[in-house]
């Protein structure tokens, strides 16, 4: 690959999905694209630039699938999921009593691991959600891991990341040498495609919005920017989760840090004119099969 190439291809990476690539990370291009070219006959990353120069639009769709498909795994990094569990929902519950609803959106879901870990983490909460009308939508830039996404099923290895044992014989089915997620379970997401660098207002407001080890590949300006749009697409004393190498710290002052509860954050009342009505309110006592 030409020092050319590469110049174009971290400009198309970034126009299309906001991927920020260093100028030292062209062997990182070479390792996902070069078998990409030599899928669709080419005889390497060259071939692959000039058709998509020459507006070949389903081969650039499948680059900026290969470079921003990234690895995760079930009830990743596990304190976010026990605050949404242990005080984030039960606050909700209390705040949302009378109108009995939640909406959890999963910005990065990948290939599902997120926003099924979410769905488990509400079943175990049982009684104390029971008559509630849950919505967690999950969205990603590709729509390949979508697909992955709906189907639900994992191999053994990826069960084996992060899944506690008890879970996986309580949620999953075993088929000859995968896992299917059960039904029940899978119809609690709804997964769509999305671009954050795009308008994402259609998606309507949320309680909670998981957003995590997503942001760390795009700019300060972007960040800025997908910052602001989710502080907008948030409710008034929701909650936003971010990845633990993340931050909005010095980004914006939209959101500021809830204290004590790494990786999250509110809306900043100062910014945001609207009020916050209790923020973090203290956890209920729930009894949960855990």
């Amino acid at each position: 690959m030409t020092p050319a190439d590469y110049d174009y291809l971290r400009k198309f990476l970034k126009e299309r999905s906001g991927l920020d690539l260093s100028p030292d990370k062209q062997y990182l291009v070479e390792s996902r694209l070069l078998p990409l070219a030599r899928k669709a006959g080419l005889a390497g990353i060259p071939d692959l630039v000039v058709k998509i120069r020459n507006g070949d639009g389903r081969l650039a769709t499948d680059v900026v699938e290969a470079m921003t498909t990234n690895e995760t795994f079930f009830f990743r990094d596990k304190i976010p999921f026990d605050h949404l569990r242990d005080s984030i929902v039960p606050g909700l519950i209390q705040a949302r009593a009378a109108r009995k609803s939640l909406r959890i959106w999963s910005a990065a879901s990948s290939t599902g691991q997120e926003p099924y870990s979410i769905a488990m983490c509400l079943k175990e909460m049982g009684a104390a959600l029971a008559g509630w009308r849950i919505e967690i939508v999950a969205t990603d830039l590709s729509q390949e891991v979508l697909e992955k996404c709906k189907a639900g099923v994992y191999s053994q290895f990826e069960v084996q990341r992060g899944l506690p044992i008890q879970l996986l014989m309580k949620y999953f089915t075993q088929a000859s040498d995968v896992w299917q997620l059960n039904a029940d379970v899978r119809a609690m997401v709804q997964f769509r495609q999305l671009n954050l660098l795009q308008d994402f207002s259609h998606l309507g407001t949320f309680d909670v919005i998981f957003c995590r080890n997503v942001l760390i590949y795009f700019d300060q300006d972007t960040k800025a920017m997908i910052f602001e749009r989710m502080a907008k697409g948030l409710e008034a004393d929701g909650t936003l989760l971010l990845g633990a190498a993340e931050s909005v710290v010095g980004i914006t002052d939209a959101f500021r840090p809830v204290s004590d509860r790494r990786g999250l954050y509110q809306l900043n009342p100062a910014r945001s004119g609207r009020p916050m009505g209790g923020l973090m309110p203290q956890p209920l006592k729930i009894a949960a099969a855990r």
